[in-house]
Protein backbone atom coordinates (compact mmCIF):
# COMPACT_ATOMS: atom_id res chain seq x y z
CA UNK A 1 0.00 0.00 0.00
CA UNK A 2 1.27 3.69 -1.29
CA UNK A 3 0.09 6.26 0.86
CA UNK A 4 -1.14 9.19 -1.71
CA UNK A 5 -1.93 12.75 -0.15
CA UNK A 6 -3.35 14.81 -3.32
CA UNK A 7 -2.34 18.34 -3.14
CA UNK A 8 -5.40 20.63 -4.76
CA UNK A 9 -5.38 24.80 -4.79
CA UNK A 10 -9.84 24.65 -4.44
CA UNK A 11 -12.01 21.55 -4.46
CA UNK A 12 -14.77 22.93 -5.87
CA UNK A 13 -16.56 22.06 -8.98
CA UNK A 14 -14.91 21.51 -12.34
CA UNK A 15 -12.96 19.49 -14.53
CA UNK A 16 -9.71 19.39 -12.58
CA UNK A 17 -11.43 18.33 -9.33
CA UNK A 18 -13.30 15.90 -11.36
CA UNK A 19 -10.26 14.56 -12.80
CA UNK A 20 -7.62 14.51 -9.18
CA UNK A 21 -10.85 12.96 -7.09
CA UNK A 22 -11.38 10.42 -10.00
CA UNK A 23 -7.45 9.89 -10.13
CA UNK A 24 -8.27 9.50 -6.05
CA UNK A 25 -10.83 6.93 -6.38
CA UNK A 26 -8.51 5.05 -8.93
CA UNK A 27 -5.60 4.51 -6.32
CA UNK A 28 -7.89 3.94 -3.60
CA UNK A 29 -9.43 1.05 -5.33
CA UNK A 30 -5.77 -0.43 -5.93
CA UNK A 31 -6.15 -0.35 -1.90
CA UNK A 32 -3.58 2.86 -1.62
CA UNK A 33 -4.34 4.99 1.28
CA UNK A 34 -5.45 8.46 -0.46
CA UNK A 35 -5.97 11.92 0.76
CA UNK A 36 -6.80 15.54 -0.04
CA UNK A 37 -5.26 19.07 1.38
CA UNK A 38 -6.71 21.89 -0.22
CA UNK A 39 -6.88 25.79 0.37
CA UNK A 40 -10.66 25.60 -0.53
CA UNK A 41 -13.43 23.40 0.22
CA UNK A 42 -16.91 24.19 0.40
CA UNK A 43 -19.66 21.02 1.36
CA UNK A 44 -22.38 23.17 0.10
CA UNK A 45 -20.29 23.16 -3.82
CA UNK A 46 -18.00 19.86 -3.76
CA UNK A 47 -18.50 16.81 -5.75
CA UNK A 48 -20.02 14.05 -3.39
CA UNK A 49 -17.26 12.12 -3.06
CA UNK A 50 -15.30 14.90 -0.91
CA UNK A 51 -18.12 15.41 1.14
CA UNK A 52 -19.39 11.94 2.13
CA UNK A 53 -16.30 10.60 3.54
CA UNK A 54 -15.68 8.79 0.69
CA UNK A 55 -12.09 10.65 0.60
CA UNK A 56 -10.85 12.40 3.34
CA UNK A 57 -10.48 16.33 3.23
CA UNK A 58 -7.96 18.73 4.93
CA UNK A 59 -8.54 22.33 4.09
CA UNK A 60 -5.74 25.36 5.34
CA UNK A 61 -5.35 28.19 4.38
CA UNK A 62 -8.24 29.57 3.30
CA UNK A 63 -7.74 32.75 5.13
CA UNK A 64 -5.54 33.73 3.00
CA UNK A 65 -7.15 36.42 -0.28
CA UNK A 66 -7.71 35.32 -3.53
CA UNK A 67 -7.16 38.54 -5.13
CA UNK A 68 -6.10 41.70 -3.73
CA UNK A 69 -8.19 44.53 -4.90
CA UNK A 70 -9.76 41.96 -7.22
CA UNK A 71 -6.42 41.48 -9.21
CA UNK A 72 -2.74 39.43 -8.90
CA UNK A 73 -5.38 35.65 -8.93
CA UNK A 74 -1.94 34.26 -10.00
CA UNK A 75 -0.09 35.35 -7.08
CA UNK A 76 -2.56 34.36 -4.89
CA UNK A 77 -3.31 31.09 -5.93
CA UNK A 78 0.36 30.31 -6.03
CA UNK A 79 0.66 31.53 -1.95
CA UNK A 80 -2.15 29.89 -1.13
CA UNK A 81 -0.82 26.82 -2.23
CA UNK A 82 2.67 26.66 -1.18
CA UNK A 83 0.83 27.58 2.39
CA UNK A 84 -1.08 24.19 2.48
CA UNK A 85 2.71 22.58 0.97
CA UNK A 86 4.16 24.14 3.79
CA UNK A 87 1.66 22.85 6.38
CA UNK A 88 1.55 19.49 4.83
CA UNK A 89 5.31 19.35 5.11
CA UNK A 90 6.14 20.99 8.28
CA UNK A 91 3.08 20.95 10.97
CA UNK A 92 0.85 18.01 9.81
CA UNK A 93 0.75 15.09 10.81
CA UNK A 94 -0.44 13.66 7.68
CA UNK A 95 2.09 10.35 6.36
CA UNK A 96 2.26 9.95 3.10
CA UNK A 97 4.93 8.48 0.43
CA UNK A 98 3.78 10.01 -3.04
CA UNK A 99 2.32 13.79 -3.35
CA UNK A 100 0.08 14.19 -6.11
CA UNK A 101 -0.30 17.70 -7.00
CA UNK A 102 -1.82 19.41 -9.83
CA UNK A 103 -2.73 22.78 -11.40
CA UNK A 104 0.25 24.75 -9.61
CA UNK A 105 3.76 23.15 -9.67
CA UNK A 106 5.28 26.67 -7.79
CA UNK A 107 4.68 24.42 -3.96
CA UNK A 108 6.99 21.56 -6.05
CA UNK A 109 10.31 22.71 -4.21
CA UNK A 110 8.68 22.59 -0.57
CA UNK A 111 7.38 19.17 -0.98
CA UNK A 112 10.89 18.18 -2.17
CA UNK A 113 11.96 18.79 1.46
CA UNK A 114 10.71 16.09 2.09
CA UNK A 115 11.62 12.21 1.39
CA UNK A 116 8.01 11.76 -0.57
CA UNK A 117 7.96 11.48 -3.82
CA UNK A 118 6.32 14.02 -5.91
CA UNK A 119 3.45 13.21 -8.99
CA UNK A 120 2.64 16.57 -11.01
CA UNK A 121 -0.42 16.73 -13.13
CA UNK A 122 -0.17 19.20 -15.73
CA UNK A 123 -3.63 19.64 -17.07
CA UNK A 124 -2.14 22.70 -18.95
CA UNK A 125 0.60 24.57 -18.72
CA UNK A 126 -0.77 27.96 -16.41
CA UNK A 127 0.73 30.53 -18.39
CA UNK A 128 -1.44 30.28 -21.16
CA UNK A 129 -4.55 30.67 -19.81
CA UNK A 130 -4.23 34.19 -19.23
CA UNK A 131 -3.77 37.04 -21.34
CA UNK A 132 -1.24 40.04 -21.14
CA UNK A 133 -2.44 42.59 -23.31
CA UNK A 134 -0.26 44.99 -21.32
CA UNK A 135 3.22 46.00 -20.15
CA UNK A 136 2.45 45.71 -16.34
CA UNK A 137 0.56 42.43 -17.30
CA UNK A 138 3.35 40.79 -19.17
CA UNK A 139 5.96 42.44 -15.87
CA UNK A 140 3.55 40.64 -13.65
CA UNK A 141 3.27 37.15 -15.47
CA UNK A 142 6.96 36.75 -16.18
CA UNK A 143 8.50 36.02 -12.69
CA UNK A 144 5.22 33.50 -12.40
CA UNK A 145 5.79 32.05 -15.39
CA UNK A 146 9.48 31.25 -15.26
CA UNK A 147 8.91 29.99 -11.86
CA UNK A 148 6.37 27.80 -13.51
CA UNK A 149 8.96 26.29 -15.99
CA UNK A 150 11.46 25.33 -13.19
CA UNK A 151 9.01 24.01 -10.08
CA UNK A 152 7.61 21.92 -12.98
CA UNK A 153 11.01 20.28 -13.28
CA UNK A 154 11.33 19.16 -10.33
CA UNK A 155 9.01 16.58 -10.24
CA UNK A 156 9.52 12.96 -10.42
CA UNK A 157 7.12 12.45 -12.80
CA UNK A 158 4.88 14.60 -15.01
CA UNK A 159 1.62 13.27 -16.26
CA UNK A 160 -0.39 14.99 -18.75
CA UNK A 161 -4.18 14.09 -19.83
CA UNK A 162 -3.76 14.37 -23.89
CA UNK A 163 -1.35 14.09 -26.35
CA UNK A 164 -2.13 17.37 -27.70
CA UNK A 165 -1.37 18.52 -23.97
CA UNK A 166 2.26 16.81 -24.24
CA UNK A 167 2.41 18.50 -27.65
CA UNK A 168 2.17 22.03 -25.54
CA UNK A 169 3.99 21.08 -22.96
CA UNK A 170 7.51 20.58 -25.36
CA UNK A 171 6.66 24.10 -26.85
CA UNK A 172 5.70 25.91 -24.02
CA UNK A 173 8.56 24.65 -21.94
CA UNK A 174 11.89 25.08 -23.75
CA UNK A 175 14.09 23.61 -20.72
CA UNK A 176 12.30 21.15 -20.05
CA UNK A 177 12.47 18.83 -23.21
CA UNK A 178 14.37 15.96 -21.56
CA UNK A 179 10.78 15.60 -19.54
CA UNK A 180 8.49 13.34 -21.29
CA UNK A 181 5.31 13.29 -19.95
CA UNK A 182 3.67 10.43 -19.25
CA UNK A 183 -0.14 10.29 -21.00
CA UNK A 184 -3.14 9.35 -18.61
CA UNK A 185 -6.39 10.54 -19.78
CA UNK A 186 -8.73 11.28 -17.03
CA UNK A 187 -11.58 8.65 -17.20
CA UNK A 188 -14.05 8.66 -14.49
CA UNK A 189 -15.46 5.90 -12.85
CA UNK A 190 -18.32 5.29 -15.06
CA UNK A 191 -20.82 3.96 -11.82
CA UNK A 192 -22.56 7.20 -11.61
CA UNK A 193 -23.48 7.69 -14.98
CA UNK A 194 -24.59 4.00 -15.15
CA UNK A 195 -27.32 4.86 -12.48
CA UNK A 196 -30.87 5.08 -13.58
CA UNK A 197 -31.93 8.64 -15.00
CA UNK A 198 -35.01 10.62 -14.53
CA UNK A 199 -37.71 10.01 -16.44
CA UNK A 200 -38.25 13.78 -17.83
CA UNK A 201 -36.05 16.92 -17.10
CA UNK A 202 -37.18 19.43 -14.21
CA UNK A 203 -39.97 21.83 -15.46
CA UNK A 204 -37.82 24.53 -14.30
CA UNK A 205 -34.90 23.51 -17.28
CA UNK A 206 -37.66 23.46 -19.59
CA UNK A 207 -38.28 26.87 -21.85
CA UNK A 208 -41.63 27.95 -23.09
CA UNK A 209 -41.42 26.32 -26.28
CA UNK A 210 -44.05 23.53 -26.37
CA UNK A 211 -43.70 20.13 -27.69
CA UNK A 212 -39.64 20.12 -27.73
CA UNK A 213 -38.38 17.25 -29.73
CA UNK A 214 -34.61 18.41 -30.52
CA UNK A 215 -32.98 19.08 -27.33
CA UNK A 216 -28.94 20.62 -27.53
CA UNK A 217 -26.98 20.47 -24.73
CA UNK A 218 -24.14 22.87 -23.21
CA UNK A 219 -21.89 21.19 -20.27
CA UNK A 220 -19.25 24.09 -18.79
CA UNK A 221 -18.31 26.42 -16.67
CA UNK A 222 -19.61 29.79 -16.88
CA UNK A 223 -16.27 31.07 -18.16
CA UNK A 224 -15.16 33.11 -21.12
CA UNK A 225 -13.05 30.70 -22.27
CA UNK A 226 -15.55 28.20 -22.57
CA UNK A 227 -16.70 30.32 -26.05
CA UNK A 228 -20.38 29.77 -24.78
CA UNK A 229 -21.46 32.09 -26.94
CA UNK A 230 -20.58 30.42 -29.76
CA UNK A 231 -24.03 28.08 -28.82
CA UNK A 232 -26.04 30.92 -29.04
CA UNK A 233 -25.11 32.03 -32.25
CA UNK A 234 -25.17 28.60 -33.86
CA UNK A 235 -28.74 28.83 -32.72
CA UNK A 236 -29.60 31.85 -34.11
CA UNK A 237 -28.05 30.24 -37.53
CA UNK A 238 -30.22 27.48 -37.02
CA UNK A 239 -33.15 29.63 -36.27
CA UNK A 240 -32.37 31.24 -39.76
CA UNK A 241 -31.93 28.51 -41.62
CA UNK A 242 -34.87 26.11 -40.65
CA UNK A 243 -36.76 27.84 -37.75
CA UNK A 244 -36.51 26.39 -33.82
CA UNK A 245 -40.37 25.01 -33.38
CA UNK A 246 -38.98 21.96 -30.78
CA UNK A 247 -35.65 22.85 -30.24
CA UNK A 248 -33.97 24.01 -27.35
CA UNK A 249 -30.67 24.81 -26.05
CA UNK A 250 -29.74 24.24 -22.49
CA UNK A 251 -26.93 26.15 -20.81
CA UNK A 252 -25.24 23.88 -18.01
CA UNK A 253 -22.11 24.75 -15.92
CA UNK A 254 -20.46 24.70 -12.77
CA UNK A 255 -20.94 28.16 -11.14
CA UNK A 256 -19.73 29.30 -8.01
CA UNK A 257 -20.80 33.18 -6.39
CA UNK A 258 -17.70 33.66 -5.31
CA UNK A 259 -16.36 33.76 -8.63
CA UNK A 260 -17.37 37.57 -10.52
CA UNK A 261 -16.66 35.64 -13.77
CA UNK A 262 -19.34 33.66 -13.01
CA UNK A 263 -22.05 36.08 -12.63
CA UNK A 264 -20.88 38.92 -15.17
CA UNK A 265 -20.35 35.80 -17.90
CA UNK A 266 -23.88 34.70 -17.65
CA UNK A 267 -25.29 37.74 -17.31
CA UNK A 268 -23.64 38.33 -20.83
CA UNK A 269 -25.02 35.31 -21.78
CA UNK A 270 -28.73 35.75 -21.16
CA UNK A 271 -27.98 39.11 -22.68
CA UNK A 272 -26.89 37.98 -25.63
CA UNK A 273 -29.53 35.47 -26.34
CA UNK A 274 -31.52 38.72 -26.03
CA UNK A 275 -29.79 40.31 -28.50
CA UNK A 276 -29.90 37.21 -31.27
CA UNK A 277 -33.77 36.48 -30.45
CA UNK A 278 -33.67 33.19 -28.75
CA UNK A 279 -34.24 33.74 -25.57
CA UNK A 280 -37.08 31.68 -25.65
CA UNK A 281 -35.24 28.48 -26.21
CA UNK A 282 -32.40 28.86 -24.13
CA UNK A 283 -32.44 27.73 -21.05
CA UNK A 284 -29.45 28.01 -17.95
CA UNK A 285 -28.82 25.69 -15.56
CA UNK A 286 -26.10 27.25 -12.54
CA UNK A 287 -24.26 23.88 -10.96
CA UNK A 288 -25.61 20.56 -10.57
CA UNK A 289 -25.76 17.14 -9.49
CA UNK A 290 -24.69 14.07 -10.84
CA UNK A 291 -27.61 12.57 -10.94
CA UNK A 292 -28.84 16.27 -12.56
CA UNK A 293 -25.89 15.90 -15.58
CA UNK A 294 -27.17 12.11 -15.74
CA UNK A 295 -30.81 13.36 -16.39
CA UNK A 296 -29.93 16.20 -18.96
CA UNK A 297 -27.76 13.85 -20.92
CA UNK A 298 -29.82 11.40 -21.03
CA UNK A 299 -32.55 13.58 -22.81
CA UNK A 300 -30.24 15.60 -24.84
CA UNK A 301 -30.95 14.97 -28.93
CA UNK A 302 -26.93 16.18 -28.70
CA UNK A 303 -23.87 17.47 -26.72
CA UNK A 304 -21.98 21.49 -28.08
CA UNK A 305 -18.46 21.34 -26.65
CA UNK A 306 -17.61 24.74 -27.61
CA UNK A 307 -14.12 25.31 -25.97
CA UNK A 308 -11.39 25.93 -28.75
CA UNK A 309 -7.89 24.00 -27.78
CA UNK A 310 -9.58 22.22 -24.91
CA UNK A 311 -6.94 20.38 -23.48
CA UNK A 312 -8.93 17.33 -22.77
CA UNK A 313 -12.22 17.52 -21.64
CA UNK A 314 -14.07 14.95 -20.30
CA UNK A 315 -17.91 15.83 -20.58
CA UNK A 316 -17.82 14.76 -24.15
CA UNK A 317 -16.54 11.43 -22.95
CA UNK A 318 -19.50 11.15 -20.70
CA UNK A 319 -21.69 12.20 -23.02
CA UNK A 320 -20.81 9.47 -25.90
CA UNK A 321 -20.95 6.88 -22.93
CA UNK A 322 -24.45 7.88 -22.29
CA UNK A 323 -25.51 7.77 -25.98
CA UNK A 324 -25.42 11.80 -26.65
CA UNK A 325 -23.60 12.41 -30.04
CA UNK A 326 -20.79 15.41 -30.01
CA UNK A 327 -20.73 18.68 -31.52
CA UNK A 328 -16.98 20.36 -30.64
CA UNK A 329 -14.36 22.57 -32.08
CA UNK A 330 -11.86 20.82 -33.95
CA UNK A 331 -8.93 21.06 -31.85
CA UNK A 332 -7.06 19.49 -28.79
CA UNK A 333 -8.43 16.82 -26.45
CA UNK A 334 -11.75 16.36 -28.75
CA UNK A 335 -9.48 15.39 -31.87
CA UNK A 336 -8.56 12.44 -29.51
CA UNK A 337 -12.08 11.54 -28.50
CA UNK A 338 -14.54 12.41 -30.52
CA UNK A 339 -14.69 10.47 -34.33
CA UNK A 340 -16.36 13.00 -36.70
CA UNK A 341 -18.99 11.80 -38.61
CA UNK A 342 -19.34 8.62 -36.52
CA UNK A 343 -19.76 9.80 -33.16
CA UNK A 344 -20.73 13.64 -33.54
CA UNK A 345 -18.81 16.02 -35.46
CA UNK A 346 -16.12 17.68 -35.40
CA UNK A 347 -16.51 21.62 -36.61
CA UNK A 348 -14.75 24.70 -37.11
CA UNK A 349 -15.10 27.53 -33.60
CA UNK A 350 -17.68 29.45 -35.76
CA UNK A 351 -21.32 29.47 -35.63
CA UNK A 352 -22.15 28.07 -39.41
CA UNK A 353 -19.92 25.20 -38.94
CA UNK A 354 -21.84 24.56 -35.85
CA UNK A 355 -24.94 25.22 -37.32
CA UNK A 356 -24.23 22.62 -40.19
CA UNK A 357 -23.71 20.09 -37.68
CA UNK A 358 -26.68 21.16 -35.24
CA UNK A 359 -29.51 21.02 -38.39
CA UNK A 360 -28.37 17.47 -39.08
CA UNK A 361 -29.93 16.36 -35.74
CA UNK A 362 -33.04 18.65 -36.59
CA UNK A 363 -33.82 17.23 -40.03
CA UNK A 364 -32.87 13.91 -38.96
CA UNK A 365 -34.47 12.57 -36.06
CA UNK A 366 -32.68 8.97 -36.03
CA UNK A 367 -29.19 10.51 -36.10
CA UNK A 368 -29.01 11.23 -32.64
CA UNK A 369 -29.72 7.22 -31.76
CA UNK A 370 -26.92 5.99 -34.53
CA UNK A 371 -24.57 8.33 -33.67
CA UNK A 372 -25.07 8.03 -29.91
CA UNK A 373 -24.52 4.45 -30.20
CA UNK A 374 -21.28 4.27 -31.90
CA UNK A 375 -19.82 7.11 -29.07
CA UNK A 376 -20.65 4.11 -26.49
CA UNK A 377 -19.11 1.77 -28.05
CA UNK A 378 -16.03 3.85 -28.74
CA UNK A 379 -16.28 4.72 -25.00
CA UNK A 380 -15.95 1.50 -23.77
CA UNK A 381 -13.59 0.20 -26.10
CA UNK A 382 -10.65 3.20 -26.09
CA UNK A 383 -11.55 5.34 -22.62
CA UNK A 384 -12.40 3.02 -19.56
CA UNK A 385 -11.51 3.37 -15.86
CA UNK A 386 -9.90 0.16 -15.46
CA UNK A 387 -7.17 1.06 -17.91
CA UNK A 388 -6.86 4.54 -16.09
CA UNK A 389 -6.79 3.02 -12.90
CA UNK A 390 -3.87 0.25 -14.06
CA UNK A 391 -1.68 3.15 -15.30
CA UNK A 392 -2.08 5.50 -12.62
CA UNK A 393 -1.47 1.96 -10.26
CA UNK A 394 1.81 1.54 -12.27
CA UNK A 395 3.10 4.75 -12.07
CA UNK A 396 2.93 5.21 -7.96
CA UNK A 397 4.27 1.94 -7.91
CA UNK A 398 7.26 2.70 -10.03
CA UNK A 399 8.06 6.40 -8.13
CA UNK A 400 8.31 3.94 -4.63
CA UNK A 401 10.80 1.00 -5.88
Amino acid sequence: MVRVVFLHPDLGIGGAERAVIDAALALKSSSHSVEFVTAHHDPDHCFPETRDGTVKVTAVGDWLPRSVLGRFYALCAYLRMIYAAIYLVFFSRIKYDVVFCDQISACIPVLRVGRAKVLFYCHFPDMLLTQRRSFLKRLYRAPIDRLEELTTGMAHVVLVNSKFTADIFHETFRSLQYIKPQVVYPIPNFTALDQPADNQLPDNVLATTANINTIFLSINRYERKKNLPLALHALAKLKERCGLDGVQLIIAGGYDDRVMENKEHYLELRMLADSLKVQAHVSYMRSFSDAEKRTLLHHSTCLLYTPDKEHFGIVPVEAMYLQCPVIAVRSGGPLETVLDGHTGYLCSPEADSFADAMEKFVVDRKLGAKLGKAGRERVIEKFSFETFTKELNSTVLGLCQ
